[in-house]
Formats: structure tokens, C-alpha cells, sequence
């Protein structure tokens, strides 16, 4: 089976079901934004998942996946923080736990280069 290149529909996916996440249980999101931001943590957890629905809906579409694609790699990069502080905190957690967060860090990079190569993929 050929293997796409890119699979945009694929990152869409992916990026509207965190997004589905992200309104449907909040609160594992909401114990991940950095305590520095302001406002609640919450207000945070559902501007990132509208933000997520938003590039979804972007990067499904042909016309408009270029600019979409690269703004996924941007929020990749900027979600990152959260990622380090779900590892920072379970460091007192269960041993499974801590594997899964620290998990995550790594694989921040080839979600950035996958968003990276939709948009270089994209026509137009």
C-alpha cells in the first residue's frame, strides 16, 4: 500500500480530536497550563481546544491547509511548556505515569515536522 507523504487528513484528525478532548474533559488539560499564564487554567484548556478545531478545520481544507499546516507546527512549539510541566509534575506520580509524561516531550518534534511537511505538501 502506497503510503501518503503527508496525510493531512490524518494531522486534522488528530488535531479535532484533541480539540473534542479538550472540551469534553477539561480538567486533565487544565492541570497542564503553566501556572505563569494569565487568567484560569480552564479558559486556557478551551482556547486551545477552539484553537485546535480551528486549524483542523484548516489543514482538512486544500485552500487553505499551507497556512494552517505551518500554524499547527507554531502551535505544536507553543504548547510544549505544557508538556514539560505534565512531566515536571509526575515526578511524584506512579512509575507509569512519569513514562507517559515524559513520553510526550520527544514526540512534540515529529508532530512539528509532520505539520511542517503537510504545508510544504500543500498546493498552492
Amino acid at each position: 500500500m502506497p503510503r501518503m507523504p503527508s496525510s493531512p487528513l490524518l494531522l486534522a484528525g488528530l488535531l479535532a480530536g484533541a480539540a473534542v478532548a479538550h472540551a469534553v474533559a477539561p480538567k486533565q488539560f487544565d492541570a497542564t497550563v503553566p501556572r505563569s499564564l494569565p487568567g484560569s487554567p480552564r479558559q486556557w484548556t478551551y482556547a486551545s481546544g477552539v484553537a485546535e478545531l480551528a486549524l483542523a478545520a484548516g489543514v482538512a481544507h486544500p485552500r487553505t491547509r499551507r497556512v494552517a499546516a505551518l500554524a499547527t507546527a507554531a502551535f505544536f512549539v507553543g504548547v510544549f511548556p505544557a508538556n514539560v510541566k505534565m512531566a515536571a509534575d509526575a515526578r511524584h506520580r506512579s512509575p507509569a505515569l512519569r513514562a507517559v509524561a515524559l513520553g510526550r516531550l520527544p514526540l512534540q518534534v515529529p508532530l512539528v515536522l509532520w505539520a511542517r511537511k503537510v504545508g510544504r505538501n500543500a498546493a498552492g
